[in-house]
């Protein structure tokens, strides 16, 4: 059997790299039907753009090709520092302190199994359909 990767970048995502990175740890090298159910339960922002990553990675899968849905596992995920934007909030006596509003990137790679394709009895079907129409010109 061969087996098939596919991948997913989201980038821009609203959460510290650091606090992505806790919740992608939960689900590394797991299988994604469980992977998906731990992030559905668990209670911290950032496991909504995991989980939305991974369906993504999954969906790319399955367009590839026929993949057995019960092997998809993740293969490899990992979250990196995006874009920093510079913002200001207002001080005492009219001044203004800078602050950044970090963002984080979200990589995920899933791989899967494909189908086993069964012997094709269409085949075996044709020709014997085929055998009895010449039979019967011969006839």
């Amino acid at each position: 059997m061969a087996s098939k990767t596919a991948h997913a970048y989201i980038k821009g995502v609203d959460s510290q790299p650091r606090k992505v990175s806790i919740v992608a740890s939960l689900v590394r090298d797991r299988y994604v039907s469980d992977a998906v159910v731990i992030l559905e339960n668990t209670p911290r922002r950032a496991a909504k753009a995991v989980r939305k990553a991974i369906e993504s990675a999954t969906a790319n899968l399955l367009q590839s090709g026929s993949i057995d849905t019960k092997t998809i596992a993740i293969n490899r995920i990992s979250v990196t520092a995006g874009t920093r934007m510079r913002r200001y909030v207002p001080a005492s006596r009219g001044r203004a302190l800078p602050f950044e509003k970090i963002s984080s990137n979200i990589f995920v790679e899933v791989c899967g199994e494909e189908k086993v394709k069964k012997a094709e009895p269409k085949a075996e079907k044709t020709t014997k359909k085929a055998d009895a129409k010449a039979e019967k010109e011969n006839k």
